[in-house]
């Protein structure tokens, strides 16, 4: 059964000139090191992998009904690809904690992007 459903759309412009700017600083608060390590690997499109990591975090944190802002921070949420290629998401922290209480067990996630903006979808079910 669907407990939750999150959406985000995010301009990959907006993305690249935060990281242009933060460089580190943003990087490392919002993504956990196996995620850099995945996007700067993807040196053609590495910005628009970034904007849907983002978009998949702040769905995931819809989808909880927490939001960033509930004590959930961004590294609580990370976003993997299997060997195909297939993103999945690892919780821990309190979004890990959110998520057990609500007795989810299992989290759906879709990104896509253009040249222009990326966009996520996660749905939870218990």
């Amino acid at each position: 059964m669907i407990v939750g459903i999150g959406i985000d759309l995010v301009d990959i412009e907006r993305i690249k000139q935060i990281i242009i700017k933060w460089e580190e600083h943003f990087l490392n608060k919002v993504y956990t090191p196996n995620e850099i390590k995945y996007c700067e690997e993807r040196t053609y499109n590495r910005f628009q992998t970034y904007a849907g990591f983002f978009a998949a975090k702040e769905a995931c944190a819809k989808a909880l009904g927490t939001g960033i802002q509930e004590g959930i921070k961004w590294k609580d949420i990370e976003i993997k690809n299997d060997n195909r290629g297939e993103p999945f998401i690892c919780l821990s922290g309190l979004a890990q904690a959110s998520a057990s209480n609500k007795e989810i067990s299992n989290i759906r996630v879709s990104i896509s992007h253009s040249k222009k903006l990326a966009t996520a979808q996660v749905i939870m079910e218990i």
